[in-house]
């Protein structure tokens, strides 16, 4: 977990890093003014998009071991 910890504080570090020379004025909304935004609101965006895919892909497509050998009494 303080991996995991580690690796991400890296990279939000990197993507404002990143976007400082890069950053001016872009818009009327007041979050396009702030430092880094845009970046750190495309990093928590992939990060969510991971998570609800790793859940949704093990509550929902993935089956027990014994999913074929199962008698149901169909049989």
């Amino acid at each position: 977990m303080k991996r995991i910890l580690v690796i991400v504080l890296i990279a939000v570090i990197l993507s404002v890093l990143i976007d400082l020379p890069l950053h001016r004025s872009q818009g009327d909304f007041v979050w396009s003014n702030i430092l880094g935004f845009f970046a750190l609101f495309g990093l928590i965006g992939c990060v969510a998009l991971i998570l609800i895919s790793k859940w949704l892909g093990h509550h929902w497509l993935q089956r027990k071991e014994d999913y074929y050998d199962r008698n149901d009494g169909n049989e």
